[in-house]
């Protein structure tokens, strides 16, 4: 009997140290970038948690450059992934999307955003329409003719409730009026009727979407299922309430989308109430953190002229500045560290060491990082004025 129980423990060691082999070096037609992938399932995850300064680049990816160069292999999640800070490979790649590229997200975002099925796989495909319907309610021409003076109004009244308190959490209460707004040009959203802020419910999103994802009591991660479900049923019952009463129409987002519905087969209920919802996500995350790091930057250089008038469109325009500020601010945010792209096929770039083979399905964060450490620490520090010399240098793109 022990013989066979060796023989079986001697199989299964051997088997063992075969498959971490192949996880370790996987199969490729050509050379591989240089990187590890860690430990099997596990990866280099942990290491990827490792939180960092806000202002620079996260532990993971500043010792992997120093390592192995600006493109480099890893594993995240379970996951084998390429991981470029290469501009000219990042370009490559946003060239060819919808090609040899198309997008992808991890299991986690997949799961919360409901990226799964066929919605999921054809992002590539309505991105066109999604931009160009969102850019008619927040591009620059809606920014012109009247958002600005709503936006103004909505600034002022959030920090007018800041008086007379000892602390303010910046990032929260900005998302919040963020979201509140967006919510209200996106599908007509009364705060009041609702018991729950979507300022709360996105909150708690956001903590949960790098949490490990155990759907258990008490974890961070069901609490963040938790209230999407919140969030969703908010937005869904509008968009029924709309579908169900074709006569009442309303000057905001989701109506605009609705009458395409005749034209565009993808836009079915579900899919809108997953619109509204990661549009509004991508608010709160991206314009807080904007938000909170331009007062910041203000609060250390507080050189202001107050005016009591309402700002108009030709001095919004007469502010290059201003527009330096605010570019830096979103520069410096990195709000988008990483864009997914899956391939499609193999696809082969020259790099300037060796030529590099990235395997059918292997996942391709591109990178969008603003921050470049051959240049010097001047790319950590707040200088609007890296703006004023942008078209002429190329620095940054």
């Amino acid at each position: 009997m022990w013989v066979i129980g060796t023989c079986v423990l001697a199989l299964a060691i051997a088997w063992l140290g075969h498959w971490v082999y192949r996880w370790r070096n996987p199969k490729c037609n050509g050379v591989l970038p240089p990187g590890s992938l860690g430990l099997p399932l596990i990866g280099e995850t942990l290491q990827l948690m490792v939180p960092g300064d806000s202002l620079d680049l996260i532990p993971f990816l500043k010792d992997r450059i120093q390592r192995y160069g600006t493109t480099f292999r890893a594993s995240v999640a379970g996951r084998a992934i390429i991981v470029s800070a290469d501009p000219k490979f990042c370009h490559f790649v946003l060239r060819q999307d919808g090609k040899l590229f198309e997008s992808w997200a991890l299991d986690t975002f997949a799961t919360l955003f409901a990226q799964e099925g066929e919605a999921g796989l054809n992002v590539t495909n309505v991105h066109k329409y999604i931009q160009g319907t969102v850019l008619k309610h927040f591009g620059m021409e809606a920014l012109k003719e009247r958002l600005l003076p709503l936006m103004e109004e909505v600034s002022q009244a959030t920090i007018t409730s800041w008086l007379g308190k000892e602390s303010i959490d910046v990032k929260y209460t900005t998302g919040t009026m963020a979201i509140e707004f967006s919510a209200k040009l996106l599908f007509s959203h009364d705060p009041t009727q609702s018991s729950k802020k979507l300022g709360d419910l996105y909150s708690s999103f956001i903590q949960g979407l790098l949490s490990i994802p155990l759907n258990i009591p008490g974890t961070i991660y069901h609490k963040c299922l938790k209230d999407r479900r919140k969030a969703l049923s908010i937005i869904r019952r509008t968009v029924k309430d709309r579908l169900s009463s074709h006569g009442r129409l309303q000057d905001d987002f989701l109506c605009h989308v609705m009458q395409d519905m005749s034209k565009e087969k993808f836009l079915t209920e579900d899919f809108l109430v997953q619109l509204i919802f990661t549009l509004l996500f991508v608010t709160f995350d991206s314009v807080s953190t904007t938000l909170t790091l331009a007062l910041m930057f203000l609060e250390e250089n507080p050189k202001a002229e107050i005016s009591k008038s309402p700002i108009t469109w030709k001095e919004y325009k007469s502010m290059p500045f201003t527009l330096q500020v605010i570019h830096e601010s979103l520069r410096l945010g990195n709000i988008s560290p990483g864009l997914f792209r899956r391939t499609k096929t193999d696809v082969e770039w020259n790099g300037t060491l060796s030529r590099y083979v990235i395997l059918t399905s292997r996942q391709t964060p591109t990178s969008v990082l603003a921050l470049n450490m051959m240049i010097g620490n001047s790319c950590r520090i707040h200088i609007p004025a890296h703006w004023g010399v942008l078209i002429a240098t190329s620095l940054f793109t």
